[in-house]
């Protein structure tokens, strides 16, 4: 079996894992955001994909449905469009937990380059100077997330990416899985 398959079937068995074993949880946060705000429970967006083709991405709403659709960084924290569970999802990551569904039909991976909206500043420096980001799976989780996630500058950014897609092995992978449990585990980070 090829690497890309190795991968694919890692992606696969894990993500159809997580979401039976979390199925009950996520209906809990599902119903915790539609009682708390008006709107639906998952937020799908437009996201930039591999080969640089177009995928529906669900999140759980963190928004105010009269949010505009831009990058996550370009809204303040304290901006009134935040849903009142909306900065807590978002600062345990769990608003990205729906992304499994995406690894499961294989629009994404567990690892790669975050999936990001066709106007973000990244996707942009992506295309002109490192398109070898879209030869592989955007990913829940990624370098440039375990090095910094939306601290870290877009060309920066774009560059963490590009280095996985050329660089990327079943240990990296382990790796940069490893830290992101740790990152969303760090009770530090939540209080």
């Amino acid at each position: 079996m090829n690497g890309y398959g190795a991968k694919r079937w890692f992606d696969l068995g894990v993500s159809v894992f997580l979401l039976l074993f979390l199925l009950p949880f996520l209906l809990c946060v599902w119903v915790a955001v539609k009682v708390t705000s008006k709107g639906p429970g998952l937020y799908w967006s437009r996201r930039v994909g591999l080969g640089g083709s177009m995928f529906m991405m669900p999140k759980f709403r963190t928004m105010q449905v009269e949010a505009p659709s831009m990058p996550r960084e370009a809204f303040d924290a304290t901006c009134g469009y935040l849903t009142p569970i909306g900065q807590f999802l978002r600062k345990l990551s769990i608003d990205e937990l729906p992304q499994l569904w995406s690894v499961v039909v294989g629009d994404m991976s567990l690892v790669g380059p975050r999936p990001l909206l066709g106007n973000d500043p990244t996707t942009k420096i992506r295309r002109t100077l490192f398109p070898e980001c879209f030869s592989v799976r955007p990913g829940i989780t990624g370098l440039a997330q375990v090095n910094g996630r939306n601290s870290v500058k877009p060309k920066a950014k774009a560059r963490y990416d590009a280095f996985y897609a050329v660089h990327c092995h079943a240990g990296m992978d382990f790796h940069i899985l490893l830290r992101t449990a740790g990152a969303v585990l760090d009770l530090r980070r939540i209080l």
